[in-house]
């Protein structure tokens, strides 16, 4: 039996979500697994520490890298978003990103600690790449999404996504914690005695196999979208036309957007604070491996006590947004974040908030876990999970801000505007970090940095009127 790729769905919907809906989410679930274990928590760390073998140096040469991907991405995925409609089905092109991506991912794989595997340029290039692909996968997967469940039920669908996109990663990292990094290392029952098939930690294979898992969750998250989530009919269109009508139509949103001054400001505002909440969540891994001393073992907990907090940023933007109004929740959000940044700038394996040193063979580990013994290492999570509260608010309240400042018979064109203001300026981030860790030879210097573009947004939000709490 073959399913319909193609078939035409009432816009609307009927509210409820099919298995074409299920499957939509079921991919942002299968994806979301390599930002948590590659960029952010695993293998990037692992990249600064251990390939590069100076985390100083090594936050250096990510961010550096990260600055390349996010130039591509500024110059390629506004004219993707705005030429797609016009070429009609998404599928096949979706199909072929993914296809290019799990093989690039896999070969993470072959990033050898001695160098006699990938090469450092070799391995950042390919991940940059996939970061530029995942780009792309998240303009055309967004694109399928009311195909996929209706207007009705979209929301429903998005909400869905982000759940399973949570749920994969904390399994990812639950599981990689399990299989290859605890084993040999507690002497708990329910853990293997070694790490599964023979995974070497001289060899630091526990952290290199979570390129093969990511590869292997993208290609079990994407199938049930290719067989029973519904495309857009092709249109015949080029793509030369296509994103020739494109380019138009991005110059005809800017104008619109333009001619509303408090809508132009806010979104100039927000690439600034959004470039710096993107860049708290690139660089708390590498930073942790690097002024904490963390190993995988430690940066898998992180990323699993910070994955299930994150669950309760999105209903504090809620919550903050129907007390305070979005434009004040943003200014509560913003100016967390930066004190949660402040904050991990003062941290160090033997040193607490700036003031405080600590000796931790004086005072002992505060339990005989696995991780996380000292104050300090205690400390830091705690201003991780502040972080993996309000930056995610943040993301929450941003999009409520905007519905408050838009007319609503432009919301596209707004909101057109609102995607593309994500990704221009996406190479910012890298490389104001980049250049602090360069100049400083410090990774405190890098991300202090952080730092001004969060200040540049706040100070920007001054200048909008609007966004206040609806009275009803």
């Amino acid at each position: 039996m073959t399913h319909s790729t193609t078939a035409e769905v009432d816009p609307g919907g009927d509210g409820g979500l099919n298995r074409g809906g299920y499957s939509w989410a079921i991919f942002e679930g299968g994806r979301d697994p390599f930002v948590i274990l590659i960029t952010i928590y695993i293998f990037m760390p692992y990249v600064a520490s251990v390939m590069v073998g100076d985390p100083v140096r090594g936050q250096e040469v990510i961010s550096r890298w990260q600055q390349y991907a996010g130039w591509a991405v500024m110059l390629t995925a506004p004219f993707l978003g705005s030429a797609i409609d016009k070429v009609g089905h998404r599928k096949p092109w979706l199909a072929l990103i993914v296809g290019l991506m799990i093989p690039l991912i896999a070969a993470l794989w072959w990033a050898k600690p001695d160098g006699s595997g990938l090469s450092l340029a070799m391995t950042m290039a390919i991940a940059m790449t996939v970061n530029v692909l995942f780009t792309y996968t998240d303009v055309l997967h967004n694109s399928l999404l009311v195909r996929a469940a209706g207007l009705r039920a979209a929301h429903k669908a998005s909400g869905l996504a982000l759940a399973l996109g949570n749920l994969f990663s904390v399994f990812a990292l639950g599981f990689t914690a399990w299989a290859f990094a605890l084993p040999g290392n507690v002497p708990w029952a329910w853990v293997p005695s070694a790490p599964l098939f023979s995974l070497d930690p001289a060899k630091h294979e526990p952290e290199r196999v979570v390129a093969l898992l990511s590869a292997g969750l993208l290609a079990l998250g994407a199938l049930p979208l290719f067989l029973f989530t519904p495309d857009a009919q092709k249109t015949g269109a080029t793509w030369a036309r296509a994103f020739s009508d494109g380019a138009r139509d991005l110059v005809a949103m800017l104008r619109t957007v333009g001619r509303y001054k408090d809508a132009a400001v806010y979104l100039v505002s927000r690439m600034f604070f959004v470039d710096g909440m993107n860049a708290v969540l690139i660089y708390i891994g590498v930073y942790a491996a690097g002024v904490m001393g963390w190993g995988a073992l430690e940066l898998l907990a992180f990323g699993i006590v910070l994955s299930m907090v994150a669950v309760v940023g999105g209903f504090t933007g809620r919550w903050l947004d129907a007390w305070l109004g979005p434009k004040a929740a943003l200014r509560v959000e913003i100016l967390m974040t930066t004190v949660g940044v402040v904050a991990m700038l003062g941290m160090a394996a033997d040193r607490v908030l700036f003031f405080w040193p600590h000796d931790a063979a004086a005072h002992g580990p505060i339990w005989d876990g696995p991780v996380f013994r000292t104050l300090p290492d205690l400390v830091f999570l705690a201003i991780g999970c502040l972080n993996a509260i309000f930056v995610p608010a943040q993301y929450a309240s941003s999009r409520t801000m905007l519905t408050r400042l838009t007319p609503p018979h432009q919301t596209g064109a707004f909101f057109g505007v609102y995607a593309l203001s994500g990704v221009a300026t996406s190479w910012l981030g890298p490389m104001l970090v980049n250049i602090g860790t360069s100049v400083t030879k410090t990774q405190q210097g890098g991300v202090a940095m952080i730092v001004i573009l969060l200040l540049l947004g706040l100070i920007g939000l001054s200048f909008v009127r609007g966004g206040g709490r609806q009275v009803s």
